[in-house]
């Protein structure tokens, strides 16, 4: 039984009239840039986010750098962060002139907040956890840290979108949330695209600047920007999606919980923790012999991916940051083991169940 990882054509079948509709409004206003679906795109994002503000950027990457600019975040300031993420985590800072500094995990994947204040410096200038997976940081005591040392708090909530933790919803607990809308997200555009919340108007107002050139009008420019808007029609097909979104996280979370009862006591499961809410972007076992059991599943037809192989500090372009191996043990010892089964809403019970039957097998535990 063939089990692909995603699927985007039954993505695009299921709101195939609302989605042409909806480009082609685009096409006949000619109302591409920052049109009216951008701006209603927003206020519809900081509802569900719970935010004051939503500024709609091109792709997640940028809302980082947008965000941590904003800030006035640049040249030899320190930002801490997780190595064991996409790496534009890391990267948005470095290109900013900052020092990713990385603190290990939790067996959750997420940020270890014990480690924290151990490595703020006169040279911290942020805290940037990843709410990986779909399931939060450790946000109270993480905004406890950053409240201490008066330190802003920039959540990746790249793959969090509306996940929570004690009432608290991703992109709204910290200074700023940064979020991507990539094809891959629970919450997708037919191409990239990001967004930023924040509760800080004056903040909004400065991201705001910075997507836009800078421009306060046509001919004015009061600080340099970037070029990062976010096209009205990737806008049009977003707000077709938005409905939807629940449903869609629902379904991933029924699909989590098969998972999780078809595959106790055979590998490490993700842990959904009291308080929180997971969206479950990625389903992640952890296991041993997980390349082998990987080429297993591959030659069954079923598709998995590595959630990260290398971590962002043993990468070539972080060698300058001088980590060595062993430096983040957590971090490197979950990403020899760590494995993403399919988990999109249109994964059916039969395949999870095929899935499932093969992890056993493969493990001697059919």
């Amino acid at each position: 039984m063939k089990v692909s990882y995603v699927d985007f054509l039954s993505q695009f079948e299921d709101h195939k009239s609302e989605l042409v509709a909806a480009v082609t409004g685009v096409l006949q206003k000619g109302d591409f840039i920052l049109g009216e679906a951008v701006s209603e795109f927003e206020t519809a994002f900081a509802k569900i986010s719970n935010a004051k503000h939503a500024i709609a950027v091109a792709n997640g990457t940028d809302a980082l750098i947008i965000a941590l600019r904003a800030l006035d975040i640049g040249a030899g300031d320190e930002v801490i962060t997780t190595a064991n993420s996409w790496v534009s985590s890391a990267s948005a800072i470095a290109l900013l002139g900052a020092v990713p500094v990385f603190a290990d995990v939790n067996s959750d994947q997420n940020i270890n907040p014990k480690l924290i204040e151990g490595l703020i410096t006169k040279k911290t200038k942020a805290i940037l956890p990843v709410h990986l997976t779909g399931q939060c940081a450790a946000m109270p005591e993480i905004l406890a840290i950053a409240q201490k040392h008066l330190l802003p708090v920039i959540e990746d909530a790249a793959q969090a979108v509306t996940a929570g933790v004690n009432g608290l919803t991703a992109g709204s607990a910290g200074t700023v949330g940064c979020f991507s809308l990539h094809p891959l997200k629970n919450l997708n555009a037919a191409g990239d695209a990001g967004i930023i919340t924040t509760n800080d108007a004056e903040l909004a107002g400065q991201m705001r600047l910075l997507r836009h050139h800078g421009l306060k009008n046509r001919d004015e420019v009061v600080r340099w920007g970037y070029n990062s808007r976010l096209d009205t029609i990737q806008a049009a097909i977003l707000l077709q999606k938005l409905p939807f979104l629940s449903a869609v996280i629902e379904k991933r979370r029924a699909n989590a919980r098969k998972y999780i009862s078809l595959l106790e006591g055979v590998v490490t499961l993700p842990v959904e923790i009291s308080g929180y809410r997971h969206t479950y972007h990625t389903f992640v076992i952890q296991c041993d012999q997980r390349d082998q059991l990987r080429e297993f599943l591959a030659e069954k037809e079923i598709e998995t991916k590595i959630h990260y192989p290398i971590p962002i500090h043993m990468q070539e372009a972080a060698k300058y940051l001088n980590y060595k191996p062993g430096s983040l043990p957590q971090t490197e010892a979950q990403a020899k083991r760590i494995l993403s089964l399919p988990i999109h809403q249109h994964v059916t019970s039969e395949q999870i169940e095929w899935v499932a039957k093969s992890i056993r097998t493969f493990y001697g535990k059919a």
